[in-house]
């Protein structure tokens, strides 16, 4: 199985390589609205440092649902979704394979946002620690989350506007939690980031194990 994720995610990876649709399209769209919120937020630089981690993670929302659609729109060309099923790949391994793709092109985008976050907005780090764990536990559950929404919406009209409306309710948990877990490590909520930690760690599991079973069953819906 380890394999067969691993042909996937290199199929993705090899193609966002080819395309570099996060250099061009994604990254600029999530340094544009760091910028645009440390312009709006200029007179008042205490409370932009004091919301720094949500509006770390907000952004990290935003660039997601772009990288989703860029992974959607990968399977929905000529039909190869059903390509790879074709290929005697399992589902779970096409999920995960699509989820580490997607976890990786994230992990990029996050380690980028969070050091310009750093410089525009004045922000400390009080736990690195905390800020590694957390980054890297939230763009695996933003991945694992979004591959399986993907493929719930991957040949409905108006997707664009679909998977925003599907997703962003679900995302609550994940976003709360990873915004007062780097509060805490950015040293501006007085809070126990390490128990918010294990909520969004939760959250991270539960996707990773149901995942692979709303996955198999929409791929067998659709093939």
């Amino acid at each position: 199985m380890l394999r067969d994720v691993l042909i996937v995610a290199r199929k993705d990876l090899v193609a966002e390589r080819r395309s570099w649709i996060t250099l061009s399209h994604v990254l600029p769209f999530s340094l544009t609205i760091v910028l645009l919120f440390g312009l709006a937020l200029e007179a008042d630089r205490s409370g932009l440092r004091s919301f720094s981690a949500g509006l770390f993670w907000v952004i990290m929302l935003l660039a997601s649902i772009l990288a989703i659609h860029r992974s959607v729109d990968l399977e929905g060309a000529d039909r190869a979704s059903e390509g790879l099923l074709l290929t005697g790949l399992a589902p779970p391994s096409v999920y995960f394979g699509k989820s580490v793709a997607l976890i990786v092109q994230l992990l990029f985008l996050a380690v980028i946002l969070f050091v310009v976050v750093l410089l525009v907005y004045e922000a400390r780090v009080d736990d690195p620690a905390l800020v590694a764990v957390t980054i890297v536990i939230g763009s695996a559950g933003l991945g694992l989350t979004g591959t399986l929404y993907g493929a719930l919406i991957g040949r409905q009209s108006g997707r664009e506007t679909l998977l925003p409306m599907l997703l962003l309710p679900v995302l609550i948990p994940l976003l709360l939690a990873a915004t007062r877990a780097m509060g805490d490590a950015l040293g501006s909520v007085a809070t126990d980031g390490w128990q918010w930690l294990a909520l969004l760690a939760a959250f991270t599991v539960t996707y990773g194990a149901l995942g692979p079973v709303g996955y198999s069953l929409l791929m067998e819906e659709t093939s």
